[in-house]
């Protein structure tokens, strides 16, 4: 059974508890001062996701352009989204890992071996979530759905620290039907939610969020490419190049052919 989080960012209140125990059940150390500038953006001190932060909680500020018309307030909303890897049912990094680094565990969630990662960098543009980060170990890092504690029967530490339920772990299938009965119950009270991590965003993901706005406004690409996604069309491009040269080359070998037998036609036979 695939095992995975359900996100429901409209209930995140951004406490960033799931930070705070991601950082002390995986070992995270704190970031050294002056590693990070203040970005200026509410209360993201952290960023992005990256090899220290495996959990990063989004704020995303919502402000209308005529608020000194309307007040501060009429109109504006803040969204906050509780991001971390995808654990996808077709792993980008998964695939162009050279190594075999990068494994899938028995709870269907990506794995990187540390010990057997070689630093390569490929898994970082393989993946469309921009979720992989080199440490300073020069290995590759991310989220691992806390699977130590899965082997044990526990559930992820951020999810089991956050208090609004905003992050549900369990199994995929059962989560994704919570995930639909949500957004119609916000849709009855005229609030357009949707599901963004079913198996139209490659092939699926078993880490997967409820969005009341388009996912690029949480920093989530609507349409991403697996590197496998563009194989097709190289090998088909490929080939028709190949045919063409084979084409090309053949209507060359004959004109030559044709211009030797009429040179060969118009020599003057030699004199006895």
């Amino acid at each position: 059974m695939a095992k995975g989080f359900y996100t429901d960012t409209t209930v995140c209140i951004g406490c960033k508890a799931c930070q705070v125990a991601c950082h002390q059940w995986n070992g995270l150390p704190a970031e050294e001062p002056g590693e990070r500038e203040l970005t200026g953006d509410s209360y993201d001190n952290t960023g992005t996701l990256s090899a220290l932060n495996w959990r990063h909680v989004k704020f995303i500020e919502q402000i209308p352009e005529d608020r000194h018309q309307n007040g501060f307030l009429d109109g504006s909303r803040w969204l906050m989204m509780s991001d971390v890897c995808k654990h996808c049912v077709h792993a980008g990094c998964l695939e162009v890992c050279p190594t075999g680094a990068i494994i899938r565990t028995e709870f269907d969630s990506v794995f990187i071996q540390t010990d057997v990662c070689n630093g390569c960098r490929a898994c970082l543009a393989a993946c469309p979530f921009g979720v992989v980060d080199i440490g300073s170990d020069g290995k590759a890092h991310k989220c691992t759905l806390c699977y130590d504690r899965l082997q044990h029967g526990m559930e992820p530490a951020c999810a089991q620290a956050c208090p609004t339920d905003s992050i549900r772990f369990g199994e995929v299938s059962e989560l994704m039907a919570l995930a639909e009965q949500r957004a119609a119950d916000l849709g009855a009270h005229g609030i357009q939610a949707q599901i963004y991590g079913k198996d139209d965003i490659v092939g699926g993901l078993n880490c997967f969020y409820l969005l009341v706005d388009k996912p690029e406004v949480y920093g989530l690409p609507a349409k991403p490419e697996l590197p496998s996604s563009n194989v097709a069309a190289a090998l088909g491009g490929s080939a028709a190049t190949a045919a063409l040269l084979a084409i090309t080359g053949a209507v060359s070998f004959r004109k030559r052919r044709m211009d030797d037998m009429s040179r060969d036609e118009s020599a003057p036979e030699d004199e006895p």
